[in-house]
């Protein structure tokens, strides 16, 4: 059994769609984040960065991993499954998995931070951001005009991408004329395992058609970055 410590967000759902993925048998933690439940003693001795989402795997003498990328090259490698065995096609994966973690996810947090939860509207750093993230979301969507997914077969790098990518409206960041990234971002929507897995550990209100609730979701997460 694993334990998933995690919350409702891109990194947190990279770990519970994996897992869905593999058909792990896994228990939900949810780490409140707006209480700083992270930076606690505890789970601190679990992920010593303080962040969600990690794992403690109860069948390997509670190993603990940390980092969501960790987690995900962990998880598959323990299952055999969403990453190859050959140098070549790891190595492929991995590659793709670290664009969304140096690139992707980077970039993207931050058009958030600065579109929509600064009270400062810092409009050069709105551009610089949103734009970064445009220029990502055409490296992608190059790479899917050549391929059904970012590698040969579904992966961890594809569910790694998606999870961040499937919240470009969030980030202010527009890509429906993208067209190939549209069809890889409905394909993984459209897997049983994609849509339980985003609904870990609840299932987050549609922000972009209720003002309320993203205004709220905003507040929240304004008070965590400027801690």
């Amino acid at each position: 059994m694993i334990d998933l410590y995690t919350a409702s967000t891109p990194n947190g759902w990279k770990a519970s769609v994996t897992s869905e993925e593999l058909e792990l048998p896994y228990e939900v933690i949810a780490v409140d984040l707006a209480k700083n439940v992270q930076k606690e003693d505890w789970f601190l001795k679990i992920c010593p960065n303080g962040r969600i989402p990690a794992i403690v795997d109860r069948t390997e003498d509670d190993f603990a991993v940390f980092e969501s990328g960790a987690v995900m090259i962990y998880l598959a490698e323990k299952t055999g499954r969403l990453m190859p065995t050959d140098a070549k096609g790891r190595s492929e994966v991995i590659q793709w998995l670290m664009f969304q973690m140096g690139g992707i996810g980077p970039m993207m947090g931050q058009a958030n931070v600065f579109f929509r939860y600064f009270p400062e509207k810092i409009q050069p750093a709105i551009d610089r951001y949103q734009n970064e993230s445009r220029r990502l979301f055409e490296v992608l969507d190059n790479r899917l005009a050549q391929s059904e997914w970012l590698c040969r077969d579904f992966s961890i790098a594809d569910v790694a991408n998606w999870c961040w990518v499937r919240t470009y409206k969030w980030s202010g960041v527009e890509c429906e004329d993208l067209v190939h990234l549209k069809r890889w971002r409905d394909a993984i929507r459209q897997r049983p395992a994609a849509e339980r897995g985003v609904n870990v550990p609840v299932k987050v209100e549609n922000l972009e058609k209720n003002e309320a609730a993203a205004k709220q979701f905003a507040e929240n997460a304004r008070n965590m970055v400027q801690r």
